[in-house]
Parts: C-alpha cells; structure tokens; sequence
C-alpha cells in the first residue's frame, strides 16, 4: 500500500486507508481470505475482516507496537501547549484539553498548523487534540501533516490511545469519538500489539480515470 497526502508527500502509514484496500481487494474478489497481511513504508501489517452478506464490514488491524516520549512544553502559534509524542509508524503529538473545552476549529489551523511544522519535530508530525469523556471514552480532532484537519485517523486515533493510556485515562480498551466515526483500540498486554478496529464502506467510486491529461493547446 501506498498512501499520498494531499500536499504530494508520501506518509508512512494510513491507518484508514488500509481498512479501506482490505474492503476493497474481499469486495471486488481479489481475495476470498479474511486475513491478510499488507506491505507499507512501517512494515507488515495484518488485517482480520470481519463480513456480512459476502461484503466487509469492518476491519481489524494489527498496528504493531508503538514508541511514546516524554512529554514535550512547547510554544505553537503563541499557545502553551503539552504535547505526547508517539510513534507508531509515523509521528504522532498528542494534546490532551480540559473536558470542558471546545476543540475548536481555530484551534486546529493555529495550533495544529503550527505544531505540523514545531523544530522539535523536524520531519513534520500529525497534532492530535483530544479531550477525555469518561468510560475510556476520547473525543478526538487531528491535523495531519500534509493534509491539514481531516475526518479521522487511524494511526492519530492509536497514537492518542497509548498516550491516554500510559496517563491513565483508560484502561487498554479505548473509544476514540472522531468526526467521521468511532474507531476501537486495544493494547493487548501479552503481545505489547496495538489493535485498531473500525467500520469501512464505500463512498463512491471513480471509473475510467484517464491515465494521461491531454496536453493542452
């Protein structure tokens, strides 16, 4: 798999994108297995699909393990913030608000703009902004490098599940509320694995896309 963002960079992993090439390959009958493992730029991933009337329904994704620092005060767009770094194939900074707090719009083009870009992230990150509900219950809004806010995260919505985590915030099953939907992510203790599940579905489909522009007079 290979994930473009929408600048032309290329990202290591899409934790979206691969629930979405594992319901693409089982509905169109590339494949008739449930299991199957995909190749990106952070290494083998597993995917377990779950089905319903010869279609997927969601996907289950082994995301490996992943590697937290310690947390990072930093300025971003004149803003104090804190920030958790995690990697879990490609970086991640979580920032955790007041439950009460609005993750607004601004906040995102302000200070997740300006983190995308912080020197203490020299290859660029993904600034993820998340308040604790309660019940191991986050809600969650990212920007992500190279394509500004969009409307989930896979790998953002892991990322932001280890760090709430390891601040006990949660337990090792944790709802990550986002605005295109609910993903699931358990940190299994025996394998030190992270498991991301969600639905997949499809939205619409491109046919006959010229492989060419004409050139222009």
């Amino acid at each position: 798999m290979e994930m473009w963002n929408a600048d032309g960079t290329r990202a290591e992993m899409c934790g979206n994108g691969i629930r979405c090439v594992g319901k693409y390959v089982y509905d169109k009958g590339y494949t008739d297995k449930t299991e199957l493992t995909v190749e990106t730029l952070s290494g083998i991933r597993r995917l377990s699909l779950r089905t319903e009337g010869g279609r997927v329904t969601e996907v289950s994704v082994d995301m490996g393990q992943a590697r937290a620092a310690e947390p990072l005060s930093l300025t971003a767009a004149g803003e104090a913030v804190v920030c958790i770094p995690v990697d879990v194939g490609n970086p991640h900074c979580v920032v955790f608000r007041e439950a009460g707090e609005t993750l607004t719009d601004a906040l995102l083009t302000t200070v997740g703009a300006a983190l995308e870009h912080h020197p203490a992230f020299p290859g660029g990150v993904n600034a993820e902004f998340v308040q604790v509900l309660g019940d191991c219950h986050l809600r969650m809004r990212v920007w992500e490098r190279g394509s500004g806010e969009t409307c989930a995260c896979g790998t953002g919505a892991t990322a932001t599940a280890v760090a709430a985590i390891l601040n006990g915030y949660c337990d090792r099953k944790v709802t990550v509320k986002l605005n295109g939907g609910d993903l699931h992510i358990t940190w299994d203790e025996k394998t030190n694995h992270l498991f991301m599940e969600g639905s997949a579905s499809y939205v619409f489909e491109i046919k006959d896309y010229p492989l060419a522009c004409e050139k222009l007079s």
